[in-house]
């Protein structure tokens, strides 16, 4: 029996090795890869970024996966942030995989794998002001409108986004953004502990948390928002939704919330997804609001 496993994986194996790449290949294939930080980022995660692991460590080089649009005229473009609880990040389901639908919407994709903040607050939304930056200064070699630079983030990610939408320095602030399933506030009653945790690490006091309470940050200037999230999600509670939307609404700032009665938490770009149509659709008619 055992030399039947060992067969059976010495066979298998190469496969999976293959298969891998091909599907590696198939989402990566094409990218412009710029590294955000060449000469060392300002803020230390205490995390060698520039030996990534991403098998045992998760540790992720920080880097911009750009995909342009043939076009002739500028287009939009979004900034993809993955979720993983400020831990890991789901590059694939809530990365990757979105270019085809974005490239069909003529939306440049820009899929960015942000240092984990290992407790280290100001890092994550570090690396996506930086990302911004740098998109402005390729901005006439990719064909992107410097005046419709969003974000787009999950769960975790979702918390990155909406901090951007509402913490941003002028220069890089964005022109929209997209929210799944988002954590929005740190408040022991809706946030994600484990995000939480991730995020504030041992600088954790009321002030921070208030900071990062996103709901709680949103000025007249806020970029408009598409916000998806399913009403059984057992993760991070779906109040984090209602809660950014109502805040999005008292300062009149143009908002479409869809919540489901289904589909929990992380369903990403999956057609499993029970919804999964109506929220492509939902999101490509949006799109093409503004």
């Amino acid at each position: 029996m055992r030399k039947y496993i060992l067969l059976l994986f010495a066979i298998i194996s190469p496969w999976l090795v293959m298969n891998a790449e091909s599907l590696d290949s198939l989402y990566r294939g094409g990218a412009k890869v710029v590294d955000l930080w060449p000469e060392g980022a300002p803020h230390d995660n205490g995390i060698d970024y520039l030996n990534p692991d991403l098998e045992t460590k998760r540790i992720y080089k920080p880097q911009m996966h750009v995909f342009t649009v043939k076009s002739k005229t500028p287009t939009k473009a979004v900034v993809l942030m993955p979720g993983g609880a400020y831990e890991v990040l789901a590059v694939y389901k809530e990365g990757f995989m979105w270019k085809q639908f974005f490239n069909r919407e003529k939306v440049a994709t820009i899929v960015l794998t942000y240092r984990t903040p290992n407790g280290h607050h100001e890092v994550p939304a570090e690396d996506v002001y930086q990302a911004m930056r740098l998109v402005k200064q390729h901005a006439e070699e990719w064909n992107i409108d410097t005046t419709q630079i969003g974000v787009l983030g999950f769960s975790a990610g979702g918390h990155l986004a909406s901090t951007v939408a509402t913490h941003a320095p002028t220069d890089v602030w964005p022109a929209f953004q997209i929210l799944f399933y988002p954590v929005i506030s740190m408040s022991d009653e809706l946030t994600h502990k484990q995000s939480r945790n991730n995020l504030l690490g041992n600088n954790d006091t009321p002030e921070l948390r208030e900071y990062y309470s996103n709901e709680l940050q949103v000025k007249p200037f806020t970029p408009r928002a598409y916000i998806i999230a399913a009403d059984n999600d057992k993760v991070v509670p779906v109040m984090n939704s209602i809660k950014y939307y109502e805040a999005l609404k008292k300062y009149k700032i143009p908002a479409e919330m869809h919540i489901f009665p289904s589909g929990g938490h992380g369903f990403g770009i999956y057609p499993s997804f029970k919804y999964h149509e109506a929220l492509m659709k939902t999101l490509s008619d949006w799109l093409h609001t503004f």
